[in-house]
């Protein structure tokens, strides 16, 4: 099937990402971080996924801190993550369970984007476990340190800006880059740029 070929060159890109953000002193990959680079890889093949709520389940959870008593909600859900390749129309269903625990109003939401970044972390086999900020035995970490240098595919990277019809998608594809990314494809970027626009000097 395609779409399983598609899928497979999405998780060839992505090779692994350094956390991006710390909660009481753990360090992990934020959900925007995520997305910055899945996001790109799926427009690229063609690819949406499709995100169901089968069922949700709130709890009231109280519980007193050093700061006094606390309210919360504990929301489970039940979630179906479809992929879908909008050339072929084939299809990938996974069912996905998440919690999430905020304010009263936020329960859901944080079940919902903690089950997106997860389900795609797990789908691609992206390393978590040091960094799940629910793990039990995670490190603590230092500040967040500047990203890790690693093995730069200049030539994928020239693929995908090349690739670009307009002014618009160069921006969004180059905009995903990391620094470093940027940084080498530079050139590449300005002379897309000026043959997308004549007019740009």
């Amino acid at each position: 099937m395609e779409i399983y070929k598609k899928l497979l060159k999405v998780q060839q890109a992505v090779k692994g990402l350094s956390k991006d953000k710390q909660s009481h002193n753990y360090g992990y990959v934020t959900g925007n971080k995520l997305l910055s680079f899945i996001k790109p890889l799926m427009d690229e093949n063609g690819l949406i996924l499709k995100q169901e709520v089968l069922s949700i389940d709130n709890q009231r959870q109280d519980y007193k801190t050093k700061y006094g008593e606390k309210s919360e909600i504990l929301t489970k859900v039940m979630m179906r993550f479809t992929w879908i390749d909008t050339e072929t129309g084939e299809k990938d269903e996974n069912l996905f369970g998440a919690n999430g625990q905020n304010d009263w109003e936020k329960g859901l939401g944080s079940a919902l984007t903690y089950g997106e970044r997860y389900f795609l972390l797990k789908y691609f086999h992206i390393a978590t476990d040091e960094d799940d900020i629910d793990n039990p035995d995670r490190k603590t970490s230092a500040p967040i340190q500047a990203e890790a240098k690693t093995p730069i595919d200049f030539d994928r990277l020239k693929k995908r800006l090349e690739a670009c019809t307009d002014l618009v998608q160069l921006q969004k594809v180059y905009t995903a880059f990391t620094p470093q990314e940027k940084k080498v494809t530079k050139d590449v970027k300005e002379t897309m740029k000026a043959l997308l626009n004549p007019s740009v000097e």
